[in-house]
């Protein structure tokens, strides 16, 4: 995933829109999306999961959406990228990073009449959506998954950064696990970077000379689950399937961007598009992430523990919900009560059982 620091992501919720929205967006003859990408659309992880969306949304409504690659988050790459596409006839531009934000922002005020999604994204206007999905929804599935399939409870995860949008994910792998084995531990590792193999590797060789079974990721790259199949342990993906590159992969929290992507563009084309003052953050319902699940470790009971569980959770079950205290005993959720969209944000506590340098 792209680059992010701490301060904009726990902004991310919080940022005070350039105006309020009293009309939908008005979209001027047929919709004609282009797609722009920060980094090879071929990575295997973040950017192949938006161009992988972009090659089902073509099929779904039949139309073409033309892809440029390799356009770094500076305002000297993507402002020629974009105003490119406007020229040839695009209409709606999707972006793909955290670093296209204000550039998108001043852009999106400069062609009113052009609409821009930026998944990652921060800045939002009456033509300009930022989108996120709710990770922790998939990844707590895929706890589950982890916490069944392990003999001994003690499950790894390698992640990029101790940022909110990281740590729920952490925390809900654990309640996952945990929900099929109360005694569950997941050691985190983090590496300080979202595409690293080589400090994923030296990660996840470490997590499992320390006796864990199962790994769990949120990083860019399918490493730790190349090093579970090397080692004969069992591991869980993000970003998608992962089980393309090991067969020790067994579950995987996956973008469905199409989901969201779709119906959205097709509210543009009916004029019935209002873009949130804040953006989208996406559930499982709506077309932010979810599962690819299960492989054959996971038993067919515990197969549908999962799946019952996943449409718990589109029915409206909420992972964070109270009681719910800290690992170190502090009442972070009453009960009754639900963690706010912003308290996810800025989420710095790790729930029992984690066990981090944090």
């Amino acid at each position: 995933m792209t680059r992010i620091s701490t301060l904009a992501w726990g902004l991310a919720l919080s940022i005070v829109p350039a105006a309020i929205h009293a009309e939908p967006f008005k979209l001027e003859g047929d919709p004609s999306p282009a797609l722009i990408i920060f980094s090879q659309k071929n990575d295997g992880g973040w950017s192949q999961s938006l161009d992988e969306a972009r090659a089902k949304v073509e099929k779904e409504l039949g139309i073409t959406i033309p892809v440029v690659e390799n356009v770094p988050e500076n305002a000297t790459a993507i402002r020629p990228a974009v105003e490119l596409f406007i020229d040839r006839g695009a209409n709606i531009i999707l972006g793909s990073a955290f670093g296209y934000s204000d550039t998108f922002l001043e852009l999106a005020n400069q062609h009113p009449n052009v609409a821009f999604i930026n998944p990652a994204g921060t800045t939002n206007a009456a033509n300009l959506q930022s989108i996120y999905g709710r990770t922790y929804e998939s990844q707590y599935l895929c706890g589950m998954a982890a916490g069944a399939i392990s003999k001994t409870g003690k499950l790894g995860f390698v992640a990029a950064n101790p940022f909110g949008l990281v740590n729920w994910t952490v925390n809900a792998y654990a309640l996952g696990a945990q929900k099929m084995n109360p005694d569950a531990t997941v050691t985190v590792v983090f590496t300080g970077a979202w595409n690293d193999p080589v400090k994923e590797r030296a990660a996840a060789e470490a997590l499992i000379e320390q006796g864990i079974d199962v790994i769990g990721q949120h990083v860019d790259s399918p490493t730790p689950q190349i090093v579970a199949q090397e080692k004969g342990i069992y591991g869980t993906g993000h970003h998608r399937d992962l089980s393309e590159f090991s067969t020790a992969t067994q579950c995987s929290s996956v973008w469905v961007w199409d989901k969201y992507l779709t119906p959205t563009i097709q509210k543009i084309a009916a004029g019935e598009w209002e873009p949130g003052p804040y953006g989208a953050f996406l559930s499982i319902k709506e077309g932010g992430t979810d599962i690819a699940c299960c492989g054959d470790a996971v038993s067919e009971e515990a197969k549908k523990q999962i799946m019952d569980e996943r449409q718990a959770i589109i029915d409206g079950k909420q992972v964070y919900a109270g009681p719910l205290a800290d690992r170190d005993g502090k009442e972070r959720v009453k009960a009754g009560e639900v963690l706010s969209d912003g308290d996810l944000w800025a989420m710095d506590w790790y729930v029992k059982g984690v066990i981090s340098q944090q």
